[in-house]
């Protein structure tokens, strides 16, 4: 990561030039006079409609600097970098070709590490620069990315800050994860030259109802029209995004990244902590609920106490989404005599111990390896959306989630050797984790790299 320097002063804020762009275009195939001018009429309502973000955005800036100076305040933006997140650079741009990878999080993040490194050996002429949106993710990022790579926060998308860092990095290609679809920064990019590539798409099925609607709809179109080239993260994915009226010349189906969990070695204390957490758990059956929301681990808790009755020497992991989560559920169980370890505490597996909470970040690729079966979170109650499932079951777990999961379309056509069910009631819930409890046959929970062997050809 290098020392931090200065913010360089910025005398005026020119508009960006346009750049060389690193991904080449495609060409086009003839459409009939008839289409081209259907997609003509598209593109001018989704100009309209992006003039109209464009001056909402600009009008709404001033609000949005006291939304950061607050979050600042909050510790949730870097106390010293957060003028990036205003376009501000706080490191010198390199001469030569730049890539920029974006990611808004951790998740993300960790699934662009290696296409990073894969660029990195292919192109070690080339200048990686990685921008993430939250403060956690720098926090873990910053010691897994390599040393060659530049690291900035991503500016908000108003007009004047995607314009100053367009302007300042002057990126010749940029790489979105997920569902990045910021529109100053797309059209912006585009009037530049610079081509721009969309990894590991996908869209939850409220987003894509939402933009679906009449209103967005040709705002959207226009903002995929830019792309050279789009990877859904599955099948269903890339028809969603050719509904939206995505270029289909753009769309190749590879795979989801977050298969591609090996690529990313772990830091070598994690490893050592990963090592001793399997020498004690070694004699213990588990299983570990991930990405745990407030209010689920009552529903944990429900499940373990229910288990326990039949599995004695059973330890549960819990890993809420947010660390500070975490501690607040050792305290609560303390509270009522439970023996509970903390794994930021360093605390050890003592006898008497059955439940384990990580509140820790960054680890969680590799606690998966650990148990057979993973609950994922963020989809027992209303109005929460589930979470991946991938990094889960290309660990080889048995997957188990809520009923609330907007890409169960995305879910059910993994592949038929990984076990996946939704469950909605603690006595069902109990019993799905039975078998792989009783047994502990792992290999029913094959990994499914062979049917997403895509993620590695997509690095090339």
């Amino acid at each position: 990561m290098g020392p931090e320097k200065p913010f360089p002063a910025q005398s005026h804020r020119a508009k960006p030039k346009p750049s060389k762009p690193c991904f080449k275009k495609r060409k086009r195939s003839r459409l009939p006079k008839q289409a081209e001018g259907k997609m003509a009429m598209a593109g001018s309502r989704g100009e309209l409609v992006y003039k109209i973000y464009r001056a909402l955005t600009y009008g709404l800036s001033p609000l949005l600097h006291l939304h950061l100076h607050w979050r600042k305040f909050r510790g949730l933006e870097h106390p010293l970098r957060w003028p990036e997140r205003l376009g501000r650079p706080s490191l010198p741009r390199p001469p030569g070709l730049l890539l920029w990878f974006h990611a808004v999080s951790l998740g993300e993040g960790m699934a662009a590490i290696p296409v990073i490194k894969c660029c990195s050996q292919l192109r070690p002429d080339v200048n990686i620069l990685m921008t993430t949106t939250t403060f956690s993710a720098f926090e873990v990022l910053k010691n897994r990315i390599p040393a060659n790579v530049i690291y900035q926060f991503a500016p908000i998308d108003t007009p004047s800050a995607m314009d100053a860092f367009l302007g300042y990095w002057k990126p010749n290609g940029i790489v979105i994860m997920e569902s990045e679809l910021w529109p100053n920064l797309i059209v912006g990019a585009s009037k530049c030259g610079i081509g721009l590539a969309l990894l590991n798409a996908r869209l939850s099925a409220k987003s894509f109802r939402n933009w679906s609607r009449p209103v967005l709809f040709p705002l959207i179109s226009l903002l995929l029209s830019k792309f050279s080239l789009i990877v859904p993260l599955s099948s269903v994915q890339a028809i969603h995004f050719q509904l939206l009226q995505a270029p289909p010349f753009s769309i190749n189906f590879s795979g989801d990244l977050k298969y591609a969990v090996d690529e990313c070695e772990p830091l070598v204390k994690d490893v050592g902590r990963i090592e001793d957490l399997q020498k004690q758990l070694s004699q213990k059956r588990v299983w570990m609920a991930a990405s745990i929301h407030r209010g689920e681990e009552e529903i944990m808790l429900g499940v373990h106490k229910g288990l326990t009755q039949t599995y004695p020497d059973l330890v549960t992991i819990i890993v809420p989404r947010h660390p500070q989560h975490g501690k607040e559920i050792a305290e609560e169980l303390q509270k009522g005599g439970k023996t509970v370890a903390l794994r930021s505490q360093h605390e050890k597996l003592i006898p008497g111990t059955s439940i384990y909470v990580v509140d820790t970040l960054g680890e969680l690729r590799q606690l998966y390896k650990l148990s057979p079966i993973a609950v994922i979170g963020g989809s027992f109650f209303p109005g929460l959306a589930g979470h991946n499932i991938s990094e889960a079951a290309a660990a080889g777990c048995a997957v188990l989630t809520g009923e609330n999961l907007h890409l169960a379309p995305y879910v059910f056509h993994l592949p038929l050797n990984i076990p996946f069910s939704r469950v909605l009631f603690c006595d069902i819930f109990r019993s799905s984790c039975r078998p792989f409890l009783t047994y502990g046959d792992r290999n029913a929970a094959v990994k499914s790299f062979v049917c997403n062997a895509g993620v590695r050809e997509i690095r090339s």
